[in-house]
């Protein structure tokens, strides 16, 4: 008889799936690893049990212990199953932005869920990060397993994500692909291929409002990258100790809008059921295979979770066209607005940083505008709003003749072009009041509160 003991004695070996209908036209042979045969339909149990397993090793998770942890769902799924089979206690938070689904199920298998909100820094008390710590630091008899810095995520993967890629692929995989957020499925996998084969190119799959690409390449952690964004899973506004950038390759990143919409043909076209960052993994590793695979590659992308999650979200067409993510509605986005900006104007005002205070003001009043980002060369190093320049100059009259590097504002924020409108309002703030938009041909565009507001009345 084959029975086994428990439930999580079904974590691993799940399929290799060649895909064959979304990757038309684009060379090479393309599989994904289908990660929802897991028993919690994501890849997360196989890290979940794994830090189970050391935290009993250590002596630090005891009988009758609680496991809280923060979580986008789908790692609390694994260790709230761990923790049915081994006697424990969960309780979870997570941020407001995560689906109504993934909150469910993890009351559904015996879990305390509390809920944070997204818009806050990750050092905030309120942050789902920061209240998990001190739920822990408040609870006796408790871990905080971690997963962002917990070496046992990574290494979960390299134990049994790597070899099962690569025998299963007789070790001909040429290129790996992954989202990445707590990094240990991207990094646990890359760092087993690459022993095994220094030539194999890891893609990293990202996504706009996260810092990971730019961190990767230039090494600053760049605040003015972080802003909202709704992909699930993937990104991130910390740089968790499970990212090793050394075997990730490039980065590629991908819009909330590509990543939904891939989603959904992945199941319609490939009858893969999968969850929204499985869209930005297929959309980000497409979008890169097009131009840089040949015929005789394999590149294997990863399918972290499954579409149960995104019931209310992504396979919900209400939701679909109120977030302008389904093709068939005219929904305006950034691409709209500086479509009809470039109708009517020519460049964007754009201020060095050497400029005298004075001087900005005057070329503020001459082209009737509010705010203008600051360059130092190609590089935009801060703002300007004539609001806060005002009340400079009142505090201190002599300052019209410094430098506007003396009393700029932080950069503007870079959004991609097919950022839609509801999140465009969202970022757009009294202290933040407008945002930057690069262009696909080259150049840049500025987006302010009155642009926002004018295509919310054309919409």
């Amino acid at each position: 008889m084959k029975i086994l003991d428990s439930i999580i004695d079904t974590i691993g070996d799940t399929p290799l799936v060649r895909l064959n209908s979304v990757n038309r036209g684009i060379p090479g042979n393309i599989v994904v690893k289908v990660e929802y045969f897991n028993p919690g339909n994501s890849m997360k149990d196989r890290m979940a049990l794994k830090m189970i397993e050391d935290a009993e090793k250590a002596g630090d998770l005891k009988p009758g212990g609680t496991i809280i942890e923060g979580t986008s769902g789908n790692t609390g799924m694994g260790l709230a199953l761990g923790a049915i089979a081994r006697g424990y206690k969960c309780v979870f938070t997570l941020a407001d932005k995560q689906s109504q689904e993934k909150m469910d199920i993890l009351r559904a298998v015996g879990a305390e869920v509390i809920v944070c909100p997204t818009s806050v820094p990750p050092d905030d008390p309120r942050s789902y990060y920061s209240v998990a710590q001190q739920l822990h630091a408040d609870t006796p008899n408790s871990i905080y397993p971690n997963q962002y810095d917990n070496p046992a995520n990574s290494q979960a993967h390299y134990e049994s994500t790597g070899p099962e890629i690569w025998r299963d692929t007789d070790g001909k995989v040429t290129h790996y692909a992954a989202g990445v957020g707590t990094g240990g499925s991207m990094c646990g996998v890359a760092r087993y291929l690459k022993e095994q084969n220094p030539d194999v190119m890891t893609l990293g799959i990202d996504t706009y409002g996260s810092v990971f690409k730019k961190y990767k390449e230039t090494g600053v952690f760049d605040e003015n990258e972080i802003y909202p964004y709704m992909t699930e899973g993937i990104g991130e506004d910390i740089l968790p100790k499970n990212v090793d950038f050394d075997v990730i390759d490039q980065f590629v990143k991908v819009t909330d809008k590509d990543s939904a919409i891939m989603t959904r043909r992945l199941a319609r076209e490939e009858g893969l059921f999968v969850g929204w960052s499985c869209g930005s993994a297929v959309a980000g590793a497409l979008e890169w295979a097009r131009e840089n695979l040949s015929d005789d590659d394999l590149m294997v992308i990863i399918l972290p979770d499954h579409g149960t999650r995104y019931l209310g979200k992504i396979y919900n067409d209400s939701w679909m066209k109120d977030h302008g993510f389904l093709e068939e509605r005219d929904y305006a986005t950034a691409r709209d607005i500086v479509t009809a900006d470039d109708a009517a104007s020519g460049e964007m005002l754009s201020v060095d940083h050497n400029t005298t205070v004075s001087e900005a003001v005057m070329r503020l009043t001459q082209a009737n505008v509010s705010q203008a980002p600051v360059r130092d060369g190609d590089e935009f190093v801060g703002s300007l709003v004539d609001s806060k320049l005002l009340s400079a100059m009142i505090d201190d009259p002599q300052i019209r003749d410094q430098p506007v590097s003396a009393v700029m504002g932080k950069p503007f924020q870079v959004v991609p072009l097919d950022t839609t409108l509801d999140v465009l309002a969202s970022m757009i703030t009294r202290e933040n009041p407008a945002v930057l938009v690069p262009l696909r041909a080259g150049g840049v565009r500025i987006i302010t509160q009155h642009d926002v507001l004018r295509a919310m009345t054309e919409a």
